[in-house]
């Protein structure tokens, strides 16, 4: 039977979505399969958008309608033959996951009992322990609730509070797991969580957690109040419309006086006639000496002047310039009415969730307090937050020299947010921080150095002189190195060689041999290692796997093919995967010849002579390796034929096809190239990496950095 937990909230508004991302994370840690399941929906015309974003993390498989219970218009015509729903759904869910995370509804009117009593009935009927969410702002309606200013609740008041809401529980015998506030006072977080401990009654077994309010989380983004406005995108970058609106500035007034009124992150709602006040205002956002903003309304449905439209295209300014009908008034009240949502889509929202859960609430407590334990399998997500945590707990520097690529300041922003490695940023620190507060980023946290710092570039074409004198007459000048360093990869590569960063990352917008070469120069291999490798780490449903060489070397001798496997095997342990390595070839043991076979004959007697305790097996077919019903029969007494979990290619063509064939018809996360055989850690990424896969190689580099 799987566990289960019941997240419900005592009123609406309380981010429960926060703590609901944060509780399937920290589940999937541990656990191979965690599904979700929402007892009430608010309809079946329409899809839960939370339901939606959990269900992107969740590593049960399940689909959309099978974690849905009933509607509220079910709950209202008949509670119990409701419940009854409820109970046979969540039974479906149940029998497929190892846990379950249940999120009660979102105070739309059930009606009556009240709400609260409802869920904790469904919560006792489905035998869940209840994690009781509590809101720490007064809710409410309008600017303040929307722009997230509502009034904070004193620690009295959450003691109150939660008194009332946990009689709800018991009367209904809901059982209790934990209590969290959300959106709490970030300045009385230690007397909030005494206030609402000392309301639960007969007991201190029970934890109270709090998370303190964070403005980005109930802060609309640019793009839902250009929905919410019926407007239309006229000028500036879309990328932009992800950014959070912190405050709304009605400029209905001079010039001279709306200026000293914008504030950082504000959406400034402009009549659309009022040109004077669209450029001053376009004009301040790009000047930096005035605060940053979301973007531009222009109310009213005016149609812009062709002189000035031709103004604004010179100014080149990204701000997003929204355009609606509607008229000043009704402009504000829609963009004050607009809530921020935890959507799939909204990446600074999931990962500011992410990093506040983490950061408040005690993980391993809430999976004792659920009695789970830790699964054999491991899923993609698994390893993944696995990869986090290593590099959490290492805390390492990792320099990215892409800082002109916005997927590279995405993931900086990512990484630094959930602490899993200090940042070092190359690129022209007004020009990368420009864009970041362009993004609606926080990369404050992060160093950015330009390649052109005359201090650093000075003293780095010194050492890579020195570095290549032994070149001979093709060695270069101080001169020449000075240029030469000034290309990202260099600098990068220099920073890391002389201890300014742990690690390298690169590959977003260069070329594999771009980004190497560097460290084939200066980082070098290590002692007892001939060539640089790389591995991919292919996370299929319920295992890791090692893939190598399938990025680097095209044809490798039988000495280059031996180091390959002995580095992989090296890779392999450093993730925790135990090495068990299949040199890969047409013919399994002696049922084959020919040159290739016998290359990789002799590359794996070498292995044996290098390491005599690794387990390899060779010459060996991907069959006899990965199936113990194909082992059995073609290589019975082999230790690895049938439990390989390192598979080495015998060259190029074929690793980097078998790679991306398994990715895509079996659905395997590929994770990597990871870059191995060098004295310090450089990463390459592919030019069409995801946000995720960079902060993945991240994770990985500094976990390399940390040996």
């Amino acid at each position: 039977m799987a566990r289960s937990i019941y997240l419900s909230s005592a009123e609406g508004h309380t981010g429960k979505s926060t703590i609901a991302l944060g509780i399937l994370a920290t589940l999937t840690r541990t656990t191979a399969k965690v599904g979700v399941f929402r007892p009430i929906a608010r309809s079946t015309a329409e899809r839960d958008y939370v339901l939606d974003l959990l269900l992107e993390q969740s590593t049960a498989g399940l689909d959309y309608d099978t974690c849905v219970g009933v509607t509220y218009d079910d709950v209202h015509t008949d509670p119990d033959a409701a419940l009854s729903r409820i109970v046979e759904r969540y039974k479906a869910v149940e029998a497929a996951c190892d846990a379950v995370v249940i999120v009660g509804s979102d105070y739309t009117d059930v009606g009556s009992p009240t709400e609260l009593g409802y869920n904790a009935r469904i919560a006792a009927n489905l035998g869940a322990p209840v994690l009781l969410a509590l809101g720490g702002r007064h809710t409410q309606s309008g600017v303040g609730e929307a722009l997230g200013r509502a009034e904070a609740r004193t620690a009295d008041d959450m003691r109150q509070f939660a008194e009332l809401s946990l009689a709800e529980l018991r009367v209904e015998h809901a059982s209790l797991l934990a209590v969290i506030v959300n959106r709490a006072d970030p300045e009385n977080l230690e007397e909030i969580v005494s206030a609402v401990a000392s309301a639960i009654p007969g007991t201190t077994d029970v934890p109270v957690w709090a998370i303190p309010e964070d403005p980005v989380l109930v802060a609309p983004t640019m793009g839902a109040i250009l929905e919410a406005t019926d407007g239309t995108l006229i000028k500036g970058d879309k990328e932009l419309l992800s950014r959070e609106a912190l405050g709304v500035v009605v400029a209905a007034m001079s010039m001279d006086n709306v200026l000293p009124r914008l504030v950082d992150g504000a959406v400034v709602v402009v009549p659309g006639d009022r040109t004077d006040v669209l450029l001053a205002v376009l004009l301040a956002n790009a000047s930096g000496t005035f605060p940053s903003l979301a973007g531009i309304v222009l109310n009213g449905g005016f149609e812009l002047p062709e002189p000035i439209e031709r103004l604004i295209e010179g100014v080149r300014s990204p701000l997003p310039v929204i355009s609606t009908p509607l008229t000043t008034y009704e402009t504000a009240v829609r963009i004050t009415h607009t809530r921020g949502r935890l959507a799939a889509e909204s990446r600074n929202k999931f990962d500011t969730a992410l990093a506040l859960f983490e950061q408040n609430i005690d993980g391993d407590a809430l999976i004792e307090l659920l009695d789970l334990n830790r699964s054999s399998v491991i899923t993609p997500l698994m390893f993944e937050y696995g990869l986090i945590e290593r590099a959490r707990s290492e805390r390492r520097r990792i320099v990215l020299p892409e800082g002109n690529d916005d997927r590279i300041l995405r993931a900086a922003a990512t990484v630094l947010a959930r602490g899993i490695a200090d940042i070092t940023i190359l690129g022209e620190p007004f020009e990368v921080r420009s864009r970041a507060i362009e993004l609606g980023l926080d990369i404050a946290a992060a160093d950015v150095v330009s390649p052109f710092d005359d201090v650093l570039r000075f003293k780095f074409a010194n050492s890579y002189a020195e570095l290549r004198a032994y070149k001979g007459k093709a060695a270069p000048t101080v001169e020449q190195a000075r240029d030469t360093v000034t290309d990202v990869s260099y600098f990068g590569t220099m920073m890391v060689h002389l201890g300014l960063a742990d690690g390298m990352v690169s590959g977003a917008a260069h070329t594999t041999a771009h980004t190497i070469r560097p460290a084939f120069e200066i980082i070098k291999t290590r002692p007892g290692v001939g060539v640089v490798s790389s591995v991919f780490l292919m996370a299929l449903a319920d295992r890791v796997l090692v893939y190598g060489d399938c990025a680097v070397i095209p044809d490798p001798t039988s000495e280059q093919l031996a180091d390959i496997a002995v580095s992989s095997a090296g890779t392999a342990e450093q993730f925790g995967i135990e090495p068990r390595v299949a040199m890969l070839s047409y013919s399994t043991g002696e049922s084959g010849s020919g040159a290739d076979v016998e290359k990789v004959r002799d590359a794996t007697a070498i292995v044996r002579e290098r390491m005599p305790d690794l387990l390899v097996e060779g010459p060996i077919q991907y069959d006899a390796a990965a199936d113990a019903a194909v082992a059995a029969a073609k290589a019975p007494h082999s230790a690895v034929a049938g439990r390989a979990t390192v598979f080495i290619f015998p060259d190029l063509n074929t690793g980097n096809n078998t790679y991306k064939a398994v990715q895509r018809s079996a659905g395997a996360v590929a994770i990597g190239p990871v870059l191995q055989g060098l004295n310090k850690p450089i990463n390459d990424l592919s030019r069409g990496a995801t946000v995720q896969d960079i902060v993945n190689t991240v994770a990985i580099t500094a976990i390399q950095a940390a040996g």
